[in-house]
């Protein structure tokens, strides 16, 4: 995430629940592919997992975006 981004969503999580949720989701996924990535050695499950991660991270990345886009436009 960009630093303008990330302000963003430090002034409008307080007020959005949904920004929040996602954004708290975001940061989740992140941290257990951080965790999973970091194993010296990865089963294929592990391998799977990650996949599924980083999936469902972009979804959820994506819907932020969308949402930081209406707060955006409501700026400009």
């Amino acid at each position: 995430m960009e630093a303008k981004e990330l302000e963003l969503i430090q002034m409008h999580e307080a007020e959005d629940p949904e920004l929040k949720a996602l954004w708290d989701q975001h940061v989740g996924y992140g941290k257990m592919l951080e965790k999973l990535e970091s194993k010296t050695y990865i089963s294929p499950t592990e391998t799977q997992e990650i996949k599924e991660l980083k999936k469902k991270k972009l979804a959820g990345k994506t819907k932020l975006l969308g949402l930081l886009d209406k707060y955006r436009t409501a700026e400009a």
